[in-house]
């Protein structure tokens, strides 16, 4: 599975064949069965987290004991708990995977170290991380500006083909919704 991390890296930017054996040296692949935690609540995260196949969602439980999804990442899409990772404190999140899912796997320690020595790695994580403060700005706009419909409709354009690898709740949830509100909104549509 690390050559779909490869392939990855390649389409972002150029490495030698070199930086990607040092990159490589310091990974771990990892798989997870449908619903086993990489991170859970309470934990402290110390890694990121490339996909290579599968999906997996972020989430936390509030004292209701609801379920909040704060997102999901599928195949090509990194999973992190910035906040716990950079704190050192425990995570208030859980990353769970949805369906049998495969992620390599970089210690920060390495990552860092990877940024510092390999100056491709480096412009791809700072891409990465420019993408991910405009995804997050756009999902913060979504939820306090529009209806319940526009926020499914721009679901489906945004993550074409997730909505039928993930169950109806999850959808809800992530979107803010009850599941009975969606089941509405599908019947409409």
């Amino acid at each position: 599975m690390f050559a779909v991390f490869e392939q990855y890296l390649q389409s972002k930017a150029s490495f030698t064949p070199a930086e990607i054996e040092h990159i490589k040296a310091a990974s771990v692949v990892r798989t997870l069965r449908k619903r086993q935690y990489l991170l859970q609540a309470g934990d402290v995260w110390q890694s990121n987290a490339f996909v290579a196949s599968g999906c997996l969602r972020t989430y936390s439980i509030d004292a209701k004991g609801l379920e909040h999804i704060i997102g999901f990442a599928v195949e090509n899409w990194w999973a992190t708990d910035q906040e716990s990772l950079l704190s050192g404190q425990p995570s208030r999140y859980n990353i769970e995977a949805t369906e049998d899912t495969t992620v390599v796997m970089l210690k920060n320690d390495d990552f860092e170290r990877l940024r510092r020595e390999v100056p491709a790695f480096d412009k791809v994580v700072n891409t990465l991380v420019l993408r991910t403060f405009m995804a997050a700005q756009s999902r913060v706009h979504s939820a306090i500006s529009y209806s319940a419909e526009e926020k499914y409709r721009e679901f489906l354009q945004k993550y074409p083909g997730l909505v039928q690898r993930i169950p109806q709740h999850m959808v809800a949830s992530y979107l803010g919704l009850t599941a009975e509100t969606l089941s509405r909104i599908r019947r409409q549509l």
